[in-house]
This record gives C-alpha cells, structure tokens and sequence, in this order.
C-alpha cells in the first residue's frame, strides 16, 4: 500500500475532477486574455506578445470577444462539472464522507462491470446489497407474476403490475438502504384499506397513477431514491403463473403454487408469449455479466425465462451466464432438488442453449440450525458435481452463507458479491475493467470490498453426496 502527502492526494488518477478543474482554469486563462485584448491592455510577457502578433492577423476587435466568450463557457463548464462530480460522490457515501475517498468510489463504480441480474424475492435484492459495492452498472430485471399479499391486492384493485418484488430491489439499490427498506417494507396494522399494505408498494402504487404507468413509476421512483444502478420489470404485462404438476392437475396463480404440495413439472406464462420492454433486451445486450438468481426456482427465476424475448437474448449474449443456487431447499417448489436438478428446470424451460454457464453453490451450512430447518421441511440443496459437468455448466463452490442475528440460513449480500466478483475477475480478465482491491492515501484510506485472499470458511459440512 502507497502513502501520498495530503495534496498530491489530488493527482492520483481516477478521481474523475482533474479534468473539470483543468477545463475551468484553461476556461480562466481565456477570459483573461480575451479581456486584455479587449481592454487594449499592454501585456508585457512573451505569451502576451505572441497574442500581439496573432491580433495582426485577427484584430483585437475579432479575437478578443471570441476568447473572452470561449472562455467564461470553459470557466462555467468546467465549475459545473466539478460541482455535479462533487455532489454526486457525497450523495452516494454521505456528507460526512471524505471527499478524496468518495470521489475515488465514485468513478471506481461508474466504471465497473455492467451486470444484469434476473429474479425476484428476497433473493434478487440481497443479491443487488452486495454487487453495488462494486459496480453502479447493475440492472435488475425483476418478475411480475406475483398475485397474494399486499402486492396480489394493489395488482387486482389498480390494474397493475404487482410492485412487491420491485420495491425490495429499488430499496436494495437505494443510496440510504436502511432506512429506505425499513420505510418500504412498513406494512399497515390497522386502517380500513390500508392493513396489511408495505409503505413502498402504496409507494409505487401512487407513482404509477401520478406517471401513468408503472414503467414510468420505477423510472422516476429510482431518481428521487438516487439509487445506484436500474430496475426494470421482466414485462409490463398482466401475467399469471400455472404450473403442471406430477398428477396431471394444473395449479393457477403463484401464490398458489407452493400450496399444492405437489412436484411440479412445467410451468407456463397466461397468457401465453407476453412481451418484454426494449430496455430489457438492451440490457442484456449490454451485460458483461448476467446472474439469474438466487430466489425461489418456479415463482422467482423460470418466469422471467418463459418470456421469449428475454431467453432468446440471453441465448445470444456472449456475456458469462451465472446461476445461484439456493442454499435450502423450499416445500411446495423444490423438494429433494439438487443443484442439478435446478439446473435442469432452467434448461428444461428454456428454449434457448447457452442461457446458463456456470453455478456457484454454497459449500457450508450451521448445523445448530438445521435440525430445526429439517423439521419445515427443508433441506440443503446438495451439489451433484457429475451431473453439473454433463449439462456444460461450471460449478464455483464458495462460502455464502448467512446465519445472521435472526438465526435463519440465507445468502450474505457482502460474501455473495465478493464471490461472484472473484469468480468474474479470474475466468473472465478480459471483461473485468476498473475494480481494484484497495488504495491507501494518507491519511485518507481508499477501498473497496477486498477480493483477495478469501477469508478463511469454517470447516465444511459435507453437502456433496457421492457421485
């Protein structure tokens, strides 16, 4: 690690300033001689001098208002960078933040990879929690079929796409999470109509009738919260989710889903064939990454797979294709699934090849909490690494997991993306622009996430059956 003196702090590249101020001082040194050239002023230096002899060729009456214009333009342009620069850097880390340290995250996250991340749930927005350390080009691609809860009401009532899945995602993103998530994930106890509703989805509710479509709503929601990347909806379709299950019935409606405690076989879009938006494709397009999950198999990931646009690009896409596998199984959806089995869902619904390269899977698990996992019915989801290799998919086994001060196994945000990150940077150099591991300034310490050495897990229990 390098130490600088405090001003020469202000030379390091990649602060993104240097070249706002330099406009702005090239902006000055124009007015001043526009303004002696036309004060007819006597200048008394050799630069002055050549000016002189330019006037010969361009009067000063030519010259002097052309400088003295370019230059106020540079000086007022060259401030006004500077200032937005300035502004943006302490909105993202806070008015408390160094200026040197925000700065330098700043243009390190302005310049990170571009990732679009497909899902739903929880898991897509803890997903989001921890690559935005490292990336501010994330776009979230977020399904819509959900129809219980607070969101299966405003859906039905409104005539909108459901706003639940794409609250937990802006909120993620947003610059101050904690308190944007608590206020959006505030649910109603009392109050004729307003029971059971999250702040956030009556949020976006009222921005979708202000804007005038839901689109819109998420757009201008996104920029009042400041957040660090996009949102979009997978479609702004209404759409229902029906599954097929092993016995032949078909249950309708993603909340009715997991109820049926069946094995499901297939699943589908109604109705049928339903339309991405442009931006969606653009993004995948775009990606130099693409992450589908973590999240509930049938209800949070497939859907966004069955809409054909969205499976077609990602088919097309030469950017590196990530699957999360889920730590724990879920009753009603995946019971007894293996990572391969996961896998084979995702292949067996997409149309498209190519749309899954590689899964990373958690490699350890608490073993006080499991017992009482157990007993809900839910069991870790074992890596068949055989089975894995025969669909073409690489496997990354990391420690992921979550216990948390609520004692509950789920995905850590900051271990997820540092993962994932690691995995980007070593199998795909070429993509990787900008992330570096950390920079020291004295007395100002710049850095980010570190992504090397990997902490050290505990020791593993053994999720891997035999092959």
């Amino acid at each position: 690690m390098l130490k600088f003196p405090r001003m020469a702090s202000w030379l390091l590249p990649g602060l993104s300033i240097k070249r706002w101020l330099g406009i702005a001082v090239a902006g000055f040194v124009m007015t001043f001689v526009g303004s002696a050239l036309v004060l007819n002023l006597q200048p008394v230096t050799l630069f002055i001098e050549g000016l002189k002899s330019l006037a010969l060729i361009f009067p000063a009456s030519i010259s002097g208002p052309i400088l003295l214009g370019v230059g106020i333009i540079l000086f007022y342009f060259g401030l006004r960078k500077t200032y937005r620069t300035v502004m943006v850097a302490l909105q993202h880390e806070g008015r408390d933040a160094d200026l040197l340290e925000a700065l330098f995250r700043q243009n390190k996250l302005i310049h990170g990879p571009r990732i679009v991340a497909i899902g739903g749930g929880t898991g897509l927005s803890t997903l989001l929690r921890g690559l935005k350390k490292y990336t501010s080009n994330i776009t979230a691609i977020v399904t819509v079929g959900d129809d219980g809860g607070s969101s299966g009401r405003l859906r039905l009532e409104h005539s909108i796409i459901p706003p639940g899945d794409i609250r937990n995602c802006i909120a993620a993103l947003a610059d101050e999470e904690r308190l944007i998530t608590e206020l959006f994930q505030y649910r109603f106890k009392t109050g004729s109509g307003l029971e059971g509703h999250s702040f956030g989805n009556l949020f976006l509710t009222a921005m979708c009738h202000i804007t005038g479509d839901m689109f819109s709503a998420i757009k201008e929601s996104s920029k009042v919260l400041n957040i660090s990347g996009r949102v979009l909806p997978s479609t702004l379709e209404s759409i229902k989710l029906a599954a097929t299950m092993d016995d032949g019935t078909e249950v309708i409606g993603e909340s009715m889903i997991p109820e049926a405690n069946g094995k499901i076989v297939t699943l589908r879009c109604i109705p049928d064939n339903p339309r991405t938006i442009p931006e969606v494709i653009e993004a995948i397009q775009d990606a130099e990454l693409i992450i589908l999950g973590p999240g509930s198999l049938y209800t949070s990931v497939l859907p966004n797979l069955l809409i054909s646009d969205i499976a077609e690009s990602l088919s097309k896409s030469k950017a590196p294709k990530l699957y999360v596998a889920n730590i724990m199984t879920q009753p009603g959806e995946t019971d007894g699934y293996t990572v391969g089995d996961h896998l084979q869902a995702i292949l067996d619904h997409c149309p498209y090849p190519n749309v899954v390269n590689g899964v990373i899977v958690n490699n350890w698990l608490p073993e006080s909490l499991l017992e009482k996992y157990q007993t809900h019915g839910y069991q870790p989801v074992l890596l068949d690494r055989e089975r894995c290799a025969s669909q073409g998919v690489q496997v990354v086994e990391k420690l992921l997991v979550d216990e948390g001060e609520h004692h509950v196994v789920r995905h850590n945000p900051v271990q997820l993306g540092r993962a994932i990150v690691q995995w980007f940077k070593r199998d795909y150099p070429g993509k990787f622009k900008q992330i570096q591991q950390a920079m020291v300034v004295a007395p100002v310490v710049v850095s980010l996430p570190p992504l090397d050495p990997e902490s050290p897990a505990p020791e593993p229990l053994n999720l891997n059956p035999v092959d």
